[in-house]
């Protein structure tokens, strides 16, 4: 019997790849997509064993995965931006509530791993909203105390995105200008695609190490293998 995987957030940059690599890949015998609307399934080498669940993440609950979560690879690639969500408010819903619910019932329901896209910055102390979030979201994973969890750290995240974001967009060119010379310690902060970092995911799910992980870009890339 190969793993069940389930995917919140395989509509996005990071989700999407995900997707289509669990698919490709005959580790994985099954993926449950948890969406807001259907994924298209033409373009999906594989997707005959893709399963969607059409979710509202606000009532999130057992029932929705009857039996599948148990044993399973829970993969969360929710995220937003404060510009989209309209508020902080609703962006600490999907950044932080949304995946917090996920976590516990992979945690109750006796998930083999639980995986996750924070962000290079997470700190729960930290000045910076966005990054604090993200830190607030790691401490409370732990303390659910999952047999396996990783939280990659991507720094800034590159792919074709759906919706146009002009800061990411400059950045994106000057990361990649400056990318050769992040050696050493700088890799850290060298850009990452969003492929990569699925693949980094799946590697994560599947290297069987139990406690808790926080995982860098460059770190990501090396599991990935992906120079």
């Amino acid at each position: 019997m190969g793993y069940t995987a389930i995917v919140a957030g395989g509509t996005g940059l990071v989700g999407s790849e995900l997707i289509q690599l669990l698919l490709q890949d005959r580790a994985y015998e099954r993926v449950i997509a948890l969406v807001r609307t259907n994924i298209q399934t033409q373009h999906l080498q594989g997707s005959e064993k893709l399963f969607q669940i059409v979710t509202d993440f606000n009532h999130l609950d057992a029932d929705i995965l009857a039996s599948d979560i148990e044993h399973a690879h829970v993969f969360c690639t929710l995220g937003t931006t404060i510009k989209k969500a309209g508020s902080q408010e609703q962006f600490r819903k999907v950044d932080l509530t949304y995946p917090l619910k996920l976590a516990e019932l992979a945690s109750v329901h006796h998930a083999e791993v639980f995986a996750i896209v924070t962000a290079m910055g997470a700190n729960s102390k930290s000045t910076i909203f966005y990054n604090r979030v993200k830190g607030e979201v790691e401490e409370k994973l732990r303390e659910l105390n999952l047999p396996a969890l990783y939280m990659l750290r991507p720094s800034l995240i590159l792919g074709d995105r759906k919706e146009v974001r002009a800061g990411e967009m400059i950045g994106s060119l000057v990361s990649r200008a400056i990318a050769p010379l992040m050696i050493g310690g700088l890799r850290t902060y060298r850009p990452i695609q969003a492929k990569v970092i699925a693949a980094g995911l799946i590697a994560s799910a599947k290297s069987g190490r139990a406690g808790a992980h926080i995982m860098l870009s460059s770190q990501i890339a090396e599991l990935a293998d992906v120079k």
